[in-house]
């Protein structure tokens, strides 16, 4: 298993908040794939039944299969996350 850290973007067309945590993300050179629930309701249905949300973005973060969803809009709660797990990468290379 890859012990690097995976981020996915859950987002839609149009949506300024999506495309402003996908500009964080790329100004960091964070990698992350991007899933576009734009014209597609059962993607919504798997955020609702994961997060209890159906809006996004919703910013995915984790290793192993292993994902924190950030719900949050902005990104104040972003950065907090990606820290937090950066923070856990350093402490478990020790």
């Amino acid at each position: 298993m890859s012990n690097s850290l995976s981020v996915v973007v859950w987002s839609k067309e149009g949506c300024h908040y999506c495309a402003e945590v996908k500009g964080y993300l790329q100004e960091n050179n964070i990698p992350f794939k991007t899933i576009d629930v734009t014209h597609a309701d059962e993607r919504r249905d798997i955020l609702e039944a994961k997060y209890g949300v159906r809006h996004v973005p919703v910013v995915e973060i984790g290793k192993n299969g292993v994902f924190e969803g950030v719900t949050e809009v902005g990104i104040d709660h972003l950065k907090k996350t990606l820290t937090q797990h950066q923070k856990q990468k350093e402490f478990s290379s020790l």
